[in-house]
């Protein structure tokens, strides 16, 4: 097997290496096998594209093409012309397919269905990631730089997945890129000239003596790589992570973040059954207000809503009393107990809010802000049973009429919006509440606007987006689920100076004939909490056939102003006033009739969520790749430009040797002879002897093909620019070396070579419609990459060959 064969097979399973990270990522590992088999043959095209040969450059467009054909054929076979042409239907059909792919993954959780969708993000992914080692380790000879898409596609895996086997995902992804390293520098040993032997008698039939030194290195290498990140802490896995100090008892330290807190909602909503995942028991005779919390989001950016990062402490016994809550509101105690089904699977646990005590076993923290248990180092509620004392808080419509101000800490944080939110949102919650005395009446008329009085409807099937206008949009269109409805009118409430966040949880769920209550997954829900002194946070149910309303909200409240309460902001005459319900909006047999999808909140305005590709997720890839493949593309051409130097002869090695300097910090300088450039290289690098003498040889070369009649051979200009760039080399600093190597600053005439051919263009276009043939082609204008050297002493070609014709009349020969 050559070479180049031998680095493509090692370029394939190093990528399929690093692709078993994200096996863990769907139900199926099926997709590994299609990735397998559509990156071998995108290989060969490759391989056989080489051998013709062709440009490299084309190599790596011959390989692309051939996978959108490939992907073409698996993916979008009927909208393609003939079976296998891409065409209009094929990139819509692509588009879609990765907008729903996108979708996927924030709405499933590990391990998800392996839907077409996530298929060809998957197989897409290798694909591409496939390419570029290729074209990196095979194509461009340069195996080193193909570990960071290798990284990259091991890095996805690897922060999504869960569970124990990451080194494993580690060490396949290492032994794979390993190999490739070892396949290149057996192919240069082998480039060299023989391999070397071990010199002894003894050794035959073993390894050469260099190879068992790879391997030993390389061995080494990979056990020091296993070593480092098994010493290193791990950060536990789940919606919620807590993580940092304060892991003992008695520990005070630690935070806790959430990383997608609605990503098991959305699962649980998207199952095609009703599945049971909790079930409990209370002592309460009225269960239609004992919802199940299990997260509060109080950070909104003005398209979503997210938790904040928290500490967490140990779990108190009791838990504090809970904000804001007075004496003087009634609550009654409720105890439940709660038995987690075994496929139900969290980091966080769901209790009646607000909970006093907590009996439960295993590993758990507790966040104050939230009121919130989670789970550490893996704990979850996979199975488990557990008691809640909690009380169930029941305000008076006057209480709430009249509480005070909030504290003016959490008035500031709680009502903080961004300012990319549209003015109709808040020119909107002005409008709806107009005519309320006091920010109870504010409330509730936003609670029945969305409940009842605005048009609103209840749809699973709306699509969904992003952006600062995904608010306007849901306003407009009237038509969403569960997290719409709480999402718009907690920032409403904020913009209205009422503290607000959204909770996260489940609706009370159904009582059965043994007495307990099943929750199922449709079960799952989320709704608005807003804050009033007195009663702490306190529920708002604004989704119509969905959950229930509270008590408190459904009376018409005093209409005197409580003292402190916050003023209603100034509202437009005319406004229509919206009265609170009359009665249960959801009766719990309705209530079965819909699932609430908890997804993250509209698309933007101007635009639905379906169709192809959107601009931001377009603009997103490209920018991604543009951060992968542009830091490489200056060693790279400078590489393959001063391999294709060293073989044209004299003028262009000695052009590889000046930009060489330049490289390394000696810019060339145009008014120079050759033999001055070459003795201010050597001047200001400091180069020793051996190099002092190749550049001075070179430079003499130069003149010699410049000016001389008969240009007599001074030595190897090759080997000599390559001695003197070994020189610059070793005699320059460690900044200056890497900066040679990874940003040479001869790349600028990679910069000037476009920019003289987009100089040209105008001139292009005017002159093509006139379809007149035998004019001119006017010279390029600005430096060219490879022209002779006209600078540092050297003359144009032009001008050398009328020296020549000049020294030609006095010759015998002419």
């Amino acid at each position: 097997m050559s070479g180049q064969a031998r680095l493509a097979v090692c370029s394939v399973v190093a990528t399929l290496a690093a692709a078993c990270a994200l096996l863990p990522l769907v139900d199926r590992p099926g997709w590994i096998v299609q990735a397998a088999l559509l990156l071998s043959i995108q290989t060969a095209v490759g391989a056989l594209a080489r051998r013709v040969p062709l440009r490299r450059w084309l190599t790596v467009a011959l390989q692309a093409l051939a996978a959108l054909l490939l992907l073409t054929l698996v993916f979008a076979q009927q909208q393609a012309v003939g079976g296998l042409l891409p065409g209009p239907d094929v990139f819509r059909e692509f588009g879609q397919l990765l907008q729903e792919g996108a979708d996927d993954v924030g709405r499933y959780a590990i391990p998800a269905p392996t839907t077409q969708s996530l298929r060809l993000l998957l197989v897409g992914g290798v694909l591409a990631v496939g390419l570029a080692v290729d074209a990196l380790a095979v194509t461009f000879r340069s195996a080193a730089p193909a570990g960071l898409p290798l990284l990259a596609l091991y890095s996805i895996g690897a922060g999504l997945g869960r569970g124990g086997g990451h080194w494993l995902w580690f060490l396949a992804a290492a032994a794979g890129y390993l190999l490739l390293l070892l396949a290149e520098g057996r192919d240069r040993l082998t480039r060299w000239g023989r391999v070397l032997g071990g010199g002894h008698p003894g050794d035959a039939g073993r390894p050469p003596a260099a190879v068992r030194t790879g391997r030993r290195i390389g061995a080494v290498a990979l056990g020091i790589a296993l070593a480092v990140p098994a010493a290193l802490p791990s950060i536990d896995e789940g919606l919620l992570q807590a993580h940092g100090a304060g892991d003992g008892p008695g520990g005070d330290g630690g935070t806790i973040s959430a990383v997608n807190p609605l990503v098991s909602l959305q699962n649980s909503l998207n199952q095609p059954e009703n599945r049971e995942v909790l079930r409990y028991r209370t002592s309460s005779d009225n269960t239609q207000d004992l919802y199940l919390r299990i997260v509060a989001l109080d950070w909104f950016d003005g398209s979503s809503w997210r938790a904040s990062e928290r500490r967490v402490t140990d779990v108190p016994d009791p838990l504090p009393t809970p904000a804001g809550l007075s004496p003087a509101v009634r609550t009654d105690p409720v105890n439940t107990s709660v038995a987690a089904a075994g496929t139900y699977g969290q980091t966080y646990l769901p209790m009646p809010y607000p909970a006093e005590r907590v009996l439960v076993g295993g590993q758990w923290r507790y966040e104050p802000e939230g009121r919130a248990l989670v789970g550490d180092h893996g704990q979850s509620t996979r199975g488990l049973r557990y008691q809640v004392s909690s009380l169930l808080v029941e305000p008076t419509a006057a209480q709430l009429a009249t509480a005070p101000a909030p504290p003016e800490q959490l008035l500031r944080a709680y009502t903080r919006v961004p300012a990319s939110l549209p003015g109709v949102v808040a020119q909107t919650a002005r409008t709806v509440t107009a005519g309320a005395a006091n920010a109870y009446q504010q409330a509730v008329k936003l609670q029945d606007w969305f409940s009842a009085n605005g048009g609103f409807r209840y749809d699973t099937q709306v699509q969904t987006g992003g952006g600062s206008n995904a608010i306007v949009r849901f306003l407009e269109e009237k038509q969403g689920f569960c997290v719409h409805f709480a999402f718009s009118m907690a920032a409403m409430a904020r913009t209205l100076g009422i503290p607000a966040r959204v909770a996260v949880g489940f609706t009370p769920g159904t009582p059965q004939p043994d007495g307990s209550v099943s929750v199922g997954s449709k079960d799952a829900h989320a709704w608005p909490e807003l804050y009033f002194e007195g009663a702490g946070w306190t529920r708002f149910e604004p989704t119509p056939t969905r959950g229930s309303q509270p008590e408190y909200s459904l009376g018409r409240a005093p209409t005197t102003d409580g003292p402190g309460a916050p003023a209603p902001l100034p509202s437009h005459a005319g406004a229509p006033s919206a009265a609170p319900s009359a009665g249960d909006a959801c009766p719990p047999q309705e209530r079965r009739l819909g699932a609430c999808r908890a997804q993250v909140l509209g698309a933007d305005a101007d635009g639905g969520g379906g169709g192809p590709l959107p601009l931001t997720t377009a603009v997103v890839v490209a920018a991604a790749l543009a951060a992968l493949v542009l830091p490489v593309v200056p060693p790279l051409w400078r590489r393959r430009v001063r391999a294709r130097r060293l073989r044209r002869g004299t003028l262009a090695a000695w052009r590889e040797m000046t930009d060489s300097a330049w490289d390394y910090g000696i810019p060339p300088d145009e008014s120079r002879t050759p033999r001055n450039t070459a003795a201010r290289i050597v001047r200001t690098a400091g180069l020793d002897a051996a190099a002092a003498e190749a550049a001075v040889r070179l430079a003499t070369a130069v003149e010699q093909t410049l000016y001389a009649p008969d240009p007599r051979p001074v030595g190897d200009p090759a080997a000599d620019a390559e001695r003197v760039r070994a020189g610059l080399h070793a005699t320059a600093p460690r900044s200056v070396r890497l900066r040679a190597a990874l940003a040479p600053r001869s790349a600028a005439r990679l910069r000037w070579g476009l920019a003289a051919r987009l100089a040209t263009v105008p001139a292009r276009l005017r002159r093509a419609p006139s379809g007149a043939r035998g004019t001119a082609r006017p010279a390029p204008t600005g430096p060219q990459v490879d022209a002779p050297p006209h600078g540092s002493g050297a003359q144009p070609r032009a001008r050398r060959l009328r020296v020549r014709r000049g020294c030609s009349r006095s010759s015998p020969r002419s």
